[in-house]
């Protein structure tokens, strides 16, 4: 089987015996209902190719459909000009980046459809253009633009360029809604929606079907496609890796599936991690992209955010349907890029609970984290996640606090605000880090946090409280009962109670019984 990974044309896929995944169902009933749309989606999830399979649609290419759902619903196959701009590929970083990419763009169109008459702004050239090929063509235009919202996103944090690209693309795209008579269609697709960025104001009549249940699987492979088209691929796979195929099936899913993008969504993989997953033969995190995005990093180093409310229950379908550049609250950025996706919803009160999609995304993004919270845990020093863990399971506790200890000391700080938010998202990211190789469960609330890790053979029942002391978290271990659980466990069981200094943000003391 050939996979197309990474290969974004439809006509190479259909033409040189890639495997595709039949969407084109979907396709007919957006390009017969509609004509304006937006699709949100996060990256590597398959926007490109669905914006080049309608260009090959609207282009007439009836040969590249056979034996697809959408040869028996289309009769026509009506040939149309297609205007496509796609703004991957480039990282834009000064206007004249942008000016180069509109530029080389446009000269394209005008090459095809007529030179314009010296005109050089972006907007009257490109109503010009549409002008054009609906003279030339006798039929209305269709414009397909892909990641249209890529140049903004490289510019978060850099206000006056974002506005420069924000003010030329909202007068560039505002072209479509003037020339409403000449168009047959228009499709965008963007990872995010930038709400107060006033992107579309200029065209108000786009159907975002980003949240549209209808619409929910048109990109993503989802599990019953999963077994139709790749039941023989997972079959190879569980061989390489000596499992059933019952089990490669159970583990493709812990590892790659789980994003939702409606309330009635199936569960849907991410192709590029699935795909790539299959042909390696292999389960490892192929989506992982270092960085936290520009928005998160923001809010995390002003030291206003919990990073335990990023799995939240009760999240407005307004939050998650446009992102505001200036607003510190990481949640619509993350869901809208793939970070969080919907886990319920709550019809009466029309809200959403929110969850890590999968393994791979979930263990990608805390190490994105740790290069926020804790930089200096690389692999060669000794606050190495993995050294922690040798400590826990060693049944070192002494050196495990020492370790905590020079680790909170070493700390440089990058973080303002809140200490104790600091000392909680720094646990919340350790934690979660350890959690992929010891079992590790964390509570918090009031000001302190207890902390239980269990190996094969010792039980640490940690409590950490913030400006009190080593024996007070000890009494309140015995208080509220956290040890009890264990009482006839074989295991060792260490108590240690931990107090953290809000002043210094360092553990002031520690005790262990």
């Amino acid at each position: 089987m050939l996979y197309p990974i990474g290969i974004q044309n439809f006509e190479d896929i259909r033409r040189n015996g890639y495997v595709y995944v039949d969407k084109t169902d979907l396709i007919h009933r957006i390009v017969s209902t509609g004509k304006y749309y937006f699709l949100s989606r996060p990256r590597r999830f398959g926007k490109s190719l669905l914006i080049s399979t309608l260009e090959a649609y609207f282009q007439g290419k009836k040969a590249l459909f056979q034996g697809l759902a959408i040869e028996n619903l289309e009769k026509d196959w009506n040939t149309y000009p297609v205007l496509h701009l796609d703004f991957s590929g480039v990282t834009y970083t000064s206007v004249e980046i942008l000016d180069e990419k509109m530029n080389d763009t446009l000269d394209v169109w005008e090459q095809r459809f007529g030179k314009n008459e010296g005109f050089k702004t972006d907007s009257i050239r490109f109503r010009r253009i549409i002008d054009a090929a609906y003279e030339q063509c006798g039929k209305q235009v269709v414009i397909l633009i892909d990641e249209y919202d890529k140049p903004l996103l490289d510019a978060a944090g850099n206000e006056p360029l974002r506005e420069a690209f924000r003010s030329r693309l909202q007068g560039f795209y505002s072209v479509m809604k003037s020339q409403d008579g000449k168009l047959r269609f228009g499709f965008l697709t963007g990872v995010t929606k930038l709400g107060k960025l006033s992107i579309f104001s200029g065209l108000n009549n786009l159907n975002d079907i980003s949240m549209d249940n209808q619409y929910a699987d048109i990109c993503g492979i989802s599990e019953t496609d999963l077994h139709a088209y790749f039941d023989g691929s997972v079959q190879e796979m569980a061989t390489t890796n000596e499992m059933s195929k019952e089990e490669c099936y159970a583990k493709l899913k812990d590892y790659y599936d789980g994003y939702h993008f409606s309330t009635k969504c199936p569960d849907l993989y991410n192709p590029f991690s699935l795909l790539s997953a299959l042909y390696q033969r292999e389960f490892r995190d192929f989506w992982y992209e270092t960085g936290t995005p520009t928005f998160v990093v923001k809010a995390l180093k002003q030291g206003k955010f919990n990073l335990e409310d990023l799995t939240l229950e009760g999240v407005p379908a307004s939050a998650l349907g446009g992102v505001n550049a200036d607003d510190s609250d990481p949640i619509p950025v993350l869901y809208q890029s793939g970070y969080l996706t919907i886990r319920s919803y709550d019809e009466r009160r029309q809200r959403y609970s929110l969850k890590y999609p999968n393994q791979e995304v979930e263990r990608g993004f805390m190490e994105c984290l740790a290069k926020t919270y804790i930089p200096t845990a690389s692999y060669h020093s000794p606050f190495d996640v993995q050294k922690f863990v040798d400590d826990f399971e060693k049944g070192d506790a002494e050196g495990l606090m020492k370790r905590f200890e020079a680790f909170f000391a070493d700390a440089d700080y990058e973080i303002v605000g809140d200490a104790e938010l600091y000392f909680q998202n720094t646990m919340y990211v350790m934690c979660k880090l350890m959690g992929q190789f010891v079992q590790v469960e964390r509570h918090t609330s009031n000001g302190r946090m207890d902390i239980v890790v269990q190996t094969e053979k010792y039980i640490y029942v940690m409590e950490l409280k913030m400006d009190a002391s080593a024996d007070e978290a000890l009494q309140q271990i015995e208080e509220k009962g956290y040890a009890k659980p264990f009482a006839a466990d074989s295991r060792k069981l260490f108590k240690i109670g931990v107090g953290f200094s809000s002043k210094t943000r360092r553990i002031e003391e520690w005790k262990i019984q």
